[in-house]
């Protein structure tokens, strides 16, 4: 069953639909559902399993779970549209032709993403009355079934002469998991990562001192800003100001181009420490400083918001608070409830054993069966130095072709042919402008009619830049292929452990609770005596996304798992 939600301008508008995205016999004309109702109305409708259709996610669900709703299952047009406007399996269908495209390099100039305030608290009975969804641009029924109908036609298309490799079967798991990992957003965001203020704030007190009055460096900054203007003879200096800071250091002898740690630390000079400490500190209070803490946790949790599909390759971003570079300085505010611990598991060496998988290399595949993959490479080809070994697997993924990587690449060429062929094979295809594409089905943006300009050039200067762009390009697609579908089993994981948590809850209590996600890094907030379960749904979940993924191959993807009371104690 799928149930169609749109805004309308009287509340919601409800319409059933079948499984081809017609409109339901017995429910021809859409539902118009009032704000104060939409709960409960939602509620009832959510025991027929129905897979709820919306725009996005994110419009509908945070005011579903601030009143106690929860559902199952959705489909995200907007997400979903995205990947199908894209990818190489439905390339050639009308909604590909007709979808507006994204370029590589506009994804790639898009501004950072900067701290932005927190949003207000949903409220269910204002659902209609927030600026920001009036300003939202409202899709009617008809256009949502419309879109919906277009989407279905594409992927039912994506199969056509690709048999056997079920192209359609894994572009429709890959819409599946965006929208479970939509709503997995949506859950988290509510449920809010646990954190103790009065730890932020000692570990605040011990890196910077007393909290200081706004506008006023802390104690430890104000004390080294000191030390700093009097080792550089500058009395006034601001080190703050990139500009001030430069003038003082050349005026001293420092002929650095940049204030990077790297480049400072080529330097002797007494102010260098100083300097480095004073900029580590500096991160710290403009990060996750005081201002951070009264602005984004509320209630002893951090509740950011995580923006699904953010990056090009599938991985997500944050939208403010900067959910996913929780530093490790602050890591001990990341604290379980009385009575509860912390479950933090990441995937050890994802993309090094999803690229093992693509490339059906079984000499690889020997080494990963042990738990580190680096060792099991180093033993066949290396001569046990686990840290060449490591270079020239992350290098051949990256694109490194100078310095040590660079050099080690032909032993790794010869040792695995294959699974260096393959990445090397998705470089070529984008330096010559072509399309590659993730696992599941998420394919690379096309090139900007800049760089395809680039690549007609006449002149000999003309085509140096040109060959150092599709240089640039063939790195991004060789990386994109292992990120990409690293991203894919990522999603997979997601979807599968929210689904085991679901089924392990008592009556209506959670087992487990999904509170943080980083790429390949899952945390679960669990009541003490749930930790065993929960542990076994991490392992079986990530042991799933696998065989979702690849079937049942001779691969291992291990998960690492620690309990702990505080994040700082993960790792």
């Amino acid at each position: 069953m799928y149930l169609l939600l749109a805004a309308h301008a009287d509340g919601a508008a409800l319409l059933e639909l079948a499984a081809g995205g017609a409109p339901h016999p017995a429910s021809p004309e859409p539902r118009v559902i009032g704000a104060a109702e939409l709960a409960g109305v939602v509620l009832q409708l959510e025991k027929r399993r129905p897979r709820w259709i919306w725009h996005r996610t994110q419009d509908w669900y945070p005011s579903l779970l601030a009143a106690g709703v929860e559902l199952e299952r959705c489909y995200d047009l907007a997400l979903c549209g995205a990947i199908l406007a894209h990818s190489e399996f439905t390339a050639h269908t009308a909604y590909a032709r007709n979808a507006e495209k994204l370029t590589q390099d506009d994804e790639l100039q898009q501004p950072p993403r900067v701290l932005q305030p927190p949003p207000p608290p949903a409220d269910q009975g204002a659902l209609f009355d927030d600026p920001a969804l009036r300003q939202a641009p409202r899709h009617s029924v008809e256009e949502l079934r419309e879109e919906y109908a277009a989407q279905q036609d594409a992927l039912s298309q994506a199969g056509a002469g690709s048999q056997p490799d079920n192209r359609k079967q894994r572009l429709q798991l890959l819409l599946a998991a965006e929208s479970a990992g939509a709503m997995i957003a949506a859950e988290m965001q509510h449920a809010g990562v646990p954190w103790r203020t009065e730890l932020h704030e000692e570990i605040l007190a011990d890196h910077l001192g007393p909290r200081p009055p706004q506008g006023h460096r802390p104690a430890k900054l104000e004390a080294l800003t000191t030390e700093l203007r009097q080792l550089l003879n500058s009395p006034s200096l601001n080190p703050d100001s990139p500009q001030e800071l430069m003038r003082a250091l050349h005026r001293n002898g420092i002929e650095v181009k940049t204030t990077r740690q790297w480049e400072l630390k080529e330097s002797s000079h007494a102010a260098i420490g100083p300097l480095l400490a004073y900029k580590k500190l500096s991160r710290l209070h403009a990060a996750n400083g005081w201002a951070w803490l009264d602005a984004w946790v509320k209630d002893g949790r951090f509740q950011p918001e995580y923006v699904v599909g953010g990056v090009v390759s599938g991985r997500w971003a944050s939208r403010g608070g900067g959910a996913l570079q929780i530093p490790r300085q602050i890591r001990g505010a990341v604290h379980a409830d009385p009575g509860h611990k912390l479950i933090v598991a990441d995937a050890s060496q994802l993309e090094p054993r999803v690229l093992v998988a693509l490339a059906q290399d079984s000499k690889m595949a020997e080494a990963a069966r042990d738990k580190d993959l680096y060792a099991g490479i180093a033993a066949q080809g290396f001569g046990g130095d686990r840290a060449k070994a490591k270079g020239a697997l992350l290098g051949a993924i990256y694109g490194a072709t100078t310095g040590e990587s660079g050099r080690l690449m032909p032993q790794l060429a010869r040792t695995y042919p294959r699974a260096v062929g393959f990445v090397e094979n998705a470089a070529r295809q984008g330096e010559a402008g072509k399309t590659v594409t993730s696992r599941l089905g998420r394919s690379t943006p096309p090139p900007s009619e800049g760089w395809l300009r680039s690549q007609r050039s006449a002149t000999a200067e003309e085509q140096r830049r040109a060959d150092s762009l599709a240089r640039s390009r063939g790195r991004f697609t060789r990386n994109f292929v292992v990120q990409g579908s690293a991203a894919d089993w990522a999603a997979c994981w997601l979807a599968e452990l929210r689904r085991r948590l679901r089924a392990m809850r008592t009556g209506g209590v959670p087992a487990g609770e999904l509170v943080f996600f980083l790429h390949d890094e899952v945390m679960v907030h669990c009541p003490d005596e749930a930790v065993g379960d929960c542990i076994v749904a991490i392992e079986e979940a990530a042991n799933a996304a696998k065989e979702l993924l690849f079937g049942r191959i001779p691969v291992e993807f291990p998960v690492s798992v620690a309990v702990v009371d505080s994040y700082d104690k993960a790792k």
